[in-house]
């Protein structure tokens, strides 16, 4: 579900269509200078350790090994790229942030190497920030939100996890974080509501990731 955004027919085909299409692994990285070449539109994934990330990725390619899911928070710890035959889009997973259990050193580089991704990514058209339905927006996601807006990077954000609360609850987090986003620079004004449990707003968040990749 979309908080007001609706999509047509045909959009949530294209969408179906372009993640029933076989998504792969293409590489990760822990460096820029081993980035791939930047050619087709990127969208890259990002939110808070055990938010749901890579179970979301899962969700949307129809593949449930494609992005590792671990309980452990921070384990990803490089810039994962996923790619499909014929696509104009390629997928970025990137390291979860507002880990505890990572060394400091090994949590500054991941920091570093994020901040110069999104910097310096010219075909990145949009950054899905995701937060946990259950949580709300919490300070280290506040920090992600003033980086994106310092880099001038459009962020949009896609809730997970949506099935674990009550509609009326959902709703009330959907108003707040709408009128949150009003005041940020670079934030994409329309949420996307997501259960990668339950796939509700899957076929909504394809579609949108199509329209991103071919407009």
């Amino acid at each position: 579900m979309s908080d007001d955004q609706t999509y047509s027919p045909e959009d949530l085909e294209a969408g179906r269509l372009l993640f029933a299409r076989p998504w792969e692994f293409l590489t990760s990285v822990t460096d820029m200078a081993n980035l791939p070449e930047a050619a087709d539109t990127e969208i890259a994934f990002a939110g808070r350790s055990n938010v749901g990330k890579s179970s979301l990725i899962n969700a949307l390619t129809g593949r449930k090994g494609l992005a590792r899911t671990s309980s452990t928070p921070g384990r990803t710890q490089m810039l994962n790229f996923f790619v499909a035959p014929d696509t104009p889009l390629t997928i970025v997973d990137m390291p979860g942030y507002g880990y505890a259990q990572a060394p400091k050193d090994l949590v500054d580089a991941w920091t570093r190497l994020v901040f110069s991704y999104l910097r310096g990514r010219p075909n990145l058209r949009r950054v899905i920030l995701l937060i946990d339905s259950r949580h709300g927006i919490k300070a280290n996601d506040l920090e992600t939100m003033a980086l994106l807006d310092k880099a001038a990077v459009v962020y949009q954000v896609v809730l997970t996890k949506a099935d674990k609360i009550k509609p009326p609850q959902l709703a009330r987090l959907i108003t707040e974080t709408r009128a949150l986003l009003a005041k940020r620079i670079a934030a994409h004004p329309e949420i996307i509501a997501t259960s990668s449990e339950k796939n509700k707003g899957v076929d909504e968040l394809r579609a949108e990731l199509y329209l991103l990749a071919t407009q």
